[in-house]
């Protein structure tokens, strides 16, 4: 393989990686709501990279290894534990993205890599808005059951007092 070649399948598997990882519903509910903390954004780039040094460092990995490292990941970086039964699933398509690239069979990368872009924006549309994937806000409480927050509830470190009611 000629060094060139090496870089593009390189690139093209990066890609993949990307792809795979923003298409993947379980990191982005967790960047959407900053379960990462401030740079969540920042941490779910840093993971594309991560994700792709862990394949080149450990050529035959199992897929119960990836599913490890990636769990692994989400709880460290985001305080996130996966169980929508997303991670076999992801796995799955790293591992095939990176046999690919092993093979130096590009056109299977940047094939693969489209078409996980291609069912991200079809799950996408379908949403058309909604909270993704059966994670929504919880409903406010409303009625007269219901606590409401005082201005003079608020101390000024930002905790707030809860009262009893009477």
């Amino acid at each position: 393989m000629m060094a060139g070649a090496g870089e593009d399948s390189r690139a093209l598997f990066r890609a993949g990686v990307r792809a795979a990882l923003e298409a993947w519903p379980a990191l982005q509910i967790a960047v959407e709501n900053g379960f990462g903390g401030v740079h969540s954004q920042e941490k779910a780039e840093w993971l594309g990279g991560a994700v792709e040094e862990y394949f080149f460092r450990n050529a035959d990995l199992e897929l119960n290894e990836v599913e490890d490292f990636l769990g692994e990941l989400m709880t460290n970086e985001f305080d996130t534990v996966v169980e929508d039964g997303s991670l076999p699933q992801v796995s799955q398509q790293l591992q095939t993205l990176f046999h690919h690239f092993q093979r130096g069979d590009g056109a299977a990368l940047k094939e693969m890599a489209s078409h996980i872009t291609q069912k991200k924006r079809e799950v996408t549309a379908v949403n058309d808005g909604a909270a993704t994937d059966g994670v929504s806000p919880q409903p406010e409480p409303s009625g007269p059951d219901s606590q409401t927050i005082k201005e003079e509830d608020i101390v000024e470190d930002g905790w707030t007092i809860v009262r009893r009611k009477k």
